[in-house]
């Protein structure tokens, strides 16, 4: 082979591989292009997905659009909000304020525990009961089961005082009461079962209708925001005269029927 033809051939081969990698190159700037693009409409569509969950989660909740609701006052309820609930007889001449959350394990406790003696005592018209519902737990374990059962109890006291009294027992009774990690109270359905317990309630048209429409929601939001505002710290809270009813420890609530004997006994004859 001549030294020339061998010179043609490299030079030959020499412009065929630099046209494969004028190609080779132009297909590799077309895949970027297209990768970008992708990278692109990629980060369109996530952006426009935070975008959108932004948005929605902007939206106010069920519950926080409830608070523009036109209030509905339970019956047997007093004050410009209704939010005051002092059941009793009028004879009985000092009045034991109770704080209780619905979902509040320790509240169903006290109930279950001294609930009995308390109901005893307040119908032998030794004091009068009210009543101040809270709903924080619904924060701390994240739920509606306070609100909506506060609720519920509005819908309960709209029927009697009564009705209030046996409903909020069964609602904290050990068939009923769930865990505090666990949203039943959440629940229209499960709050009509167990209103079906209670004799005023069972089947009672009225009182579901107000359940289920959520007509005193409103009012349950508002009888909380005057638990935040009472500057009681937890549940369950009792005070009598403006002082706090302690057991035996001298901090929390009576859990026991001889130390809520006791607290009682004392504030009455202060």
């Amino acid at each position: 082979m001549s030294k020339r033809n061998s010179q043609t051939a490299k030079s030959a081969a020499r412009e065929r591989l630099r046209i494969e990698r004028e190609r080779q190159a132009k297909r590799d700037r077309i895949k970027r292009q297209v990768i970008v693009a992708g990278g692109i409409v990629a980060v369109l569509a996530i952006a426009g997905g935070v975008g959108y969950a932004v948005v929605q989660n902007n939206k106010p909740g069920y519950w926080e659009a409830a608070k523009d609701d036109k209030l509905v006052k339970p019956a047997n309820t007093t004050g410009a909000d209704g939010t005051t609930v002092v059941l009793g007889k009028s004879t009985a001449k000092k009045t034991l304020v109770m704080y209780e959350d619905p979902r509040c394990p320790i509240c169903a406790q006290f109930e279950q525990t001294v609930g009995s003696t308390v109901k005893k005592d307040y119908d032998d018209g030794k004091f009068k009961i009210e009543y101040v519902g809270a709903t924080f737990i619904d924060n701390g374990s994240p739920g509606e089961g306070s609100k909506n059962a506060l609720s519920a109890m509005g819908a309960a006291l709209n029927v009697s005082p009564e009705a209030f009294l046996e409903y909020k027992t069964a609602l904290y009774s050990a068939k009923y009461h769930p865990e505090e990690t666990d949203d039943k109270f959440k629940s229209d359905d499960y709050l009509i079962k167990v209103a079906d317990t209670v004799s005023a309630l069972k089947g009672n048209a009225d009182f579901q209708k107000a359940v289920k429409d959520g007509t005193y929601d409103k009012w349950a939001l508002d009888m909380s925001e005057k638990f935040n505002k009472s500057g009681v710290q937890g549940t369950p809270t009792l005070k009598m005269d403006g002082k706090t009813l302690t057991g035996s420890d001298g901090k929390n609530a009576p859990m026991t029927v001889a130390d809520f004997s006791t607290a009682i006994d004392k504030a009455l004859a202060a």
